[in-house]
């Protein structure tokens, strides 16, 4: 595993930040490819303030870092001919799901296209090793629960986010179709939160969160004045939304064993594995379980259902314990105890002023 090197895009954002440390520790060598649109950019040529902090955690330096879009096909070749790369990790997207209802075709341009143009590159590179970033979003609202990898995909997808995830996962499995040599492995995630227990990297979102958890903590620590909870009258058991939370570090640790994976001589193909706990939480038990954790108040108000969203969604997760020796360790008190932690530490993120 020594010296092989892995190209990450969106590598400083944050799961690939977290899976960027992890892979350094296991020994990898890792060259980045982030345009910092979801990140904090660092200033004057210095890296990201992200990978900084990773590189301080590691003890070791990442092997370059490049600020490409995957939409520039020659850039990133230009990556490619510069290191011998023995796979990729593929973060870079945009992510918001209602964000993605507003912007659908920026969704698809950078999800999509970005995506076809990065793995014409890796052809034309030799390079056919890729773990994947998908989404439990290509179940849809699901049709049981909880969902496993044999759930039908494509269906009833409530969001444009979703169906990129959907469509970058049936180009892969047409790809290792037409030609065996490709080993391609799609992480699935539920919901990822928490941080490093440092408190040195953690989700830092450009302008309004979109995401549940770093909205939470941002009204934990008095950056914002009330969470809105989107319905409370889905059929779960109080009425509000209901997912499957992961911490991001369980997370990271799952592409370091689908990299071992890829690796194995024996495997082909295009494979799907879930990444969660298969356990459900409610947006008021995250709401509570974070206000235990931080010893903060959460006022929160309840307002209308959001676009795109679906009443319950939990993961199985066991073909990643049977296949891939993977399940999530860390629980959610873990969860929110880590992500107070790097709220508190970072008020204001990767930026030293508001």
């Amino acid at each position: 595993m020594a010296n092989r090197l892995i190209l990450v895009t969106g590598g400083a954002g944050y799961v690939g930040s977290h899976t960027t440390l992890e892979l350094l520790s296991a020994g990898f060598d890792v060259v980045v490819v982030d345009n910092c649109v979801n990140c904090v950019a660092g200033s004057d040529g210095a890296p990201p303030p992200a990978l900084a902090r990773v590189q301080k955690l590691s003890q070791k330096n990442v092997t370059a870092m490049y600020s490409v879009s995957l939409n520039d096909a020659d850039a990133l070749a230009g990556v490619f001919k510069k290191h011998r790369v023995d796979a990729v990790v593929h973060f870079a997207a945009l992510k918001a799901v209602g964000e993605s209802v507003e912007k659908p075709l920026e969704y698809y341009n950078n999800n999509v296209a970005g995506t076809l143009t990065l793995l014409q590159v890796m052809r034309e590179a030799g390079v056919k090793r890729l773990v994947y970033s998908s989404s439990a979003t290509v179940y849809g609202a699901p049709q049981y629960l909880p969902a496993d990898e044999n759930h039908p995909t494509g269906v009833g997808l409530t969001n444009p986010y979703g169906k990129t995830k959907y469509f970058c996962e049936t180009i892969m499995e047409d790809l290792a179709a037409s030609d065996p040599e490709w080993q391609l492995v799609l992480l699935r995630y539920f919901n990822p939160v928490g941080a490093h227990p440092s408190g040195l990297i953690g989700e830092d979102p450009l302008g309004r969160p979109n995401n549940l958890m770093p909205f939470v903590a941002q009204v934990a620590v008095g950056k914002r004045e009330e969470l809105s909870v989107f319905g409370d009258d889905y059929d779960t058991l109080d009425g509000t939304g209901v997912r499957d939370y992961v911490h991001v570090v369980d997370l990271a640790e799952g592409h370091v064993v689908a990299l071992d994976r890829l690796f194995d001589e024996e495997f082909s193909g295009a494979t799907a594995y879930n990444l969660g706990t298969g356990r459900g939480v409610s947006v008021l038990e995250i709401i509570e379980a974070f206000r235990k954790a931080s010893g903060k108040p959460v006022p929160y108000r309840v307002v209308g259902r959001r676009a795109g969203d679906v009443a319950s969604v939990v993961a199985s997760c066991s073909k990643a314990e049977k296949e891939l020796g993977w399940r999530a360790k860390r629980d959610l008190q873990q969860m929110c105890e880590d992500a107070w932690r790097w709220q508190s530490q970072n008020p204001n993120g990767f930026r030293t002023s508001p």
